[in-house]
């Protein structure tokens, strides 16, 4: 058998390996580097209902989201209408519908950012077909979250608001409760901001509902409903980069080789030989000049 040996690149492998230990480390390691990169959301409804049927044998949770995106990969949807199955006799129930539904997100360049526009609607509940539980002109909300700076969380109410057929004034000071006898009741909290270091969120109606309105075979429906909600967390801050090291100065090692070193001085590798025939000679002349006064003694 013929074995053939490879080598990966030192870069490539060392990115595999980065890799593998973030698997490896689980979902921790995986939201940690999320968050490191910033996150941001936004939801033009969600509602958290339960509707109670007459029998009294079956809740029916009404859990709906319209237009629900995160990112850090951008995102955005526009969708008019959210409807829910299974409570109004077998037919399509439209929850909410509008003329303008927007949600944003999207995270880039050291920013996570979110906003959401709602306009022109008009929600609904289980046995209230005819009458809508709030009607809204224009709702926003955005929520901004750039990496070493403060979040900044926003929120509009633009014109009236409409909740069980009453007019309502909303104002920040507090919730206004609105109730209609053999209907039910509906609570609605005006533009909630937060912020934190690194977060930021911003509803721009967020609305406690209690209704009775025994039509329908609906006893009751209570819970909670989200009007234009958007939430981001900044990307985290980015150390500075190391300054470049300058390269160690070219250290020449001392005892160059002969030829290097005597050749700037106008010798040659030959030196040696020539120096040793002189030694030769120095002594050959040495004896003969010994002879020669011998002979004349």
């Amino acid at each position: 058998m013929n074995a053939t040996n490879f080598r990966m690149p030192a870069r490539r492998l060392a990115t595999v390996a980065a890799a593998t230990a973030l698997v490896a480390a689980g979902p921790a390691a995986l939201a940690h580097a999320t968050e490191d990169q910033g996150r941001a959301s936004a939801v033009v409804l969600r509602t958290g209902l339960n509707v109670s049927l007459l029998n009294k044998s079956v809740n029916v949770p009404l859990a709906v989201a319209l237009n629900e995106v995160q990112a850090p990969q951008s995102a955005q949807q526009t969708a008019l209408t959210a409807t829910l199955d299974g409570v109004d006799g077998g037919k399509p129930f439209t929850v909410l519908g509008a003329e303008v539904a927007e949600a944003k997100a999207a995270v880039s360049d050291g920013k996570a950012e979110a906003s959401t526009k709602l306009a022109h609607a008009k929600l609904h509940v289980p046995g209230l077909p005819l009458l809508s539980l709030i009607e809204v002109e224009q709702v926003t909300s955005k929520a901004t979250c750039v990496a070493g700076a403060k979040p900044v969380a926003s929120s509009n109410l633009l014109g009236s608001v409409t909740a069980l057929g009453k007019k309502v004034t909303l104002t920040p000071s507090g919730p206004v409760e609105v109730k209609v006898p053999g209907v039910g009741e509906v609570r609605l909290d005006l533009s909630q901001t937060e912020t934190t270091t690194r977060t930021a969120a911003a509803t721009a109606l967020e609305l406690t509902v209690s209704v009775n309105p025994l039509d329908l075979n609906v006893a009751e429906v209570e819970g909670t409903v989200t009007l234009a909600k958007a939430t981001c967390e900044a990307p985290a801050v980015q150390a500075a980069p190391p300054a470049p090291t300058k390269p160690a100065p070219e250290v020449k090692p001392q005892g160059a080789p002969a030829e290097a070193g005597l050749a700037e001085t106008g010798s040659s590798s030959m030196t040696p030989y020539l120096m040793g025939g002189a030694a030769v000679l120095l002594v050959a002349g040495g004896g003969a000049v010994a002879l020669a006064r011998r002979g004349k003694s």
